[in-house]
């Protein structure tokens, strides 16, 4: 390449950068002047328009300050952190709606409210988003890099920590789908968990990763320069998120709302499908650039810290808004559904599906690769549940998927196999910190 040529990349590439920075500036004045003022009072399809193409840009600085990132941390690390900022929608809507659920489960006791709807609404963003995240994040990324190379997605013993992670978490949830509840003493389990993965994560080997565009732009800059600058596009970019997503969402809410959609199936799925929007976006990138293995990492990393930091979290606001320590209640529906002589409710199917849905998602990468036909047929059950979204079909294709990962297990000896390469990878990792120490 020319020296004219490079110097044209440079700038393009910082052009870029500074594009992505524009698309967020609208969505960050303007939810200040709404929060400030209460306006303007835009349609909802507009508002979503706005606040949707700020959220956009932030997934692109999140993208590109995590692969600068990892210049001086841990690829792992760097995943988590993304992972952590991009759900920042998904705490916003669903730590609101546990702090709503407290209030109106208070009216309720005392006889002023004759429901609590909201208790039922507080779990429900987060496993449609898990859900989501799954059953069509996962897909998305493998079809993506099969259709551009006709490869299956290698992981690497490296996601090792993840998926032991994430089936640590999601298996702990059959205790919620059991007990009805989230207490307090689940998240004295749930916060040690995702703290342990952080650190975990943290004393990773670090690798140097293969810049270009933007981040090559970026990487050019002294050390000192450098990790500022990431600083920066990751506080950014988590303020447009932060400050974006409720808005984002209710516009959509009021979009749906005209068209005559549920509210729980807004809560479950269009709120999600807002909140969820950074994740989605930052692993297309990834897989577009060839690397389907950190695009899967990243959105396992978002489940597990969903699964841990966000379940563990609901208790805890819904304690606060309740004035006193108090489980949060998955029973309080008017939907329940009896199935083999034992009452069901609706967010407990929702539970045990979702911990279904990942269990099987988990076994389909035992081998440390997910082809695109196991991408396919995760897609086509997460469509199902989906079209059948009745309590008892809840239910059941949460036994289904259970059925089907066990099925896998005992017909293909390599799945087991790829069981004792993860522990065995953790165990030789586990050596490595202690000879550290």
């Amino acid at each position: 390449m020319t020296e004219r040529a490079r110097t044209k990349n440079y700038t393009q590439s910082w052009l870029l950068l500074a594009f992505a920075v524009a698309m967020g500036l609208p969505a960050l004045a303007l939810s200040g002047m709404i929060r400030l003022t209460g306006s303007p009072d835009l349609y909802p399809w507009a508002g979503s328009l706005v606040f949707g193409v700020g959220i956009m840009g932030a997934a692109f600085l999140l993208a590109w300050g995590s692969e600068v990132a990892q210049l001086d941390i841990s690829q792992a690390l760097a995943l988590a952190l993304v992972a952590l900022v991009a759900v920042l929608p998904e705490y916003a809507v669903d730590l609101y709606l546990a702090w709503s659920a407290g209030g109106q489960y208070a009216a309720w006791q005392a006889g002023s409210e004759p429901a609590c709807n909201y208790c039922s609404l507080a779990a429900a963003n987060m496993t449609g988003a898990n859900r989501l995240i799954v059953g069509l994040g996962w897909p998305t990324v493998v079809l993506l890099y099969w259709l551009k190379t006709r490869k299956d997605v290698p992981l690497g013993k490296g996601v090792s920590l993840e998926l032991v992670m994430l089936l640590a978490g999601s298996v702990y949830s059959l205790s919620l789908f059991f007990k009805g509840s989230i207490a307090l003493w689940d998240t004295a389990v749930l916060f040690p968990m995702f703290a342990l993965y952080l650190w975990l994560s943290s004393r990773t080997e670090r690798h140097e990763p293969d810049l270009v565009g933007p981040p090559a732009a970026v990487a050019t800059l002294s050390v000192g320069r450098r990790r500022t600058l990431v600083a920066l596009m990751f506080l950014f970019a988590a303020g447009v998120i932060l400050f974006s997503a409720e808005l984002f969402a209710e516009g959509l809410r009021q979009t749906g709302q005209q068209f005559g959609i549920d509210e729980y199936h807004l809560i479950q799925w269009l709120a999600p499908l807002a909140s969820e929007a950074p994740e989605m976006v930052v692993a297309t990138y990834f897989a577009l650039r060839g690397q389907p293995g950190a695009a899967l990492a990243m959105l396992v990393s978002a489940t597990v810290n969903q699964w841990t930091l966000l379940v563990g979290s609901l208790p805890v606001v819904f304690s606060l808004a309740l004035g006193e320590a108090h489980s949060l209640p998955l029973t309080l529906d008017a939907n329940p559904a009896t199935v083999l002589n034992a009452v069901v409710h609706q967010q407990q199917a929702e539970f045990l599906l979702t911990m279904a849905e990942t269990l099987f998602a988990v076994v389909l990468v035992l081998r440390l690769t997910m082809s695109w036909r196991g991408a396919l047929v995760l897609l086509g059950l997460f469509v199902a549940q989906l079209v059948l979204s009745a309590t008892e079909a809840r239910f059941y294709f949460g036994l289904l998927f259970l059925a089907l990962a066990a099925l896998l297990l005992v017909g293909d000896h390599q799945r087991v196999r790829g069981v004792l390469t993860i522990a065995g990878y953790m165990r030789e990792s586990a050596g490595k910190l202690a000879t550290r120490r």
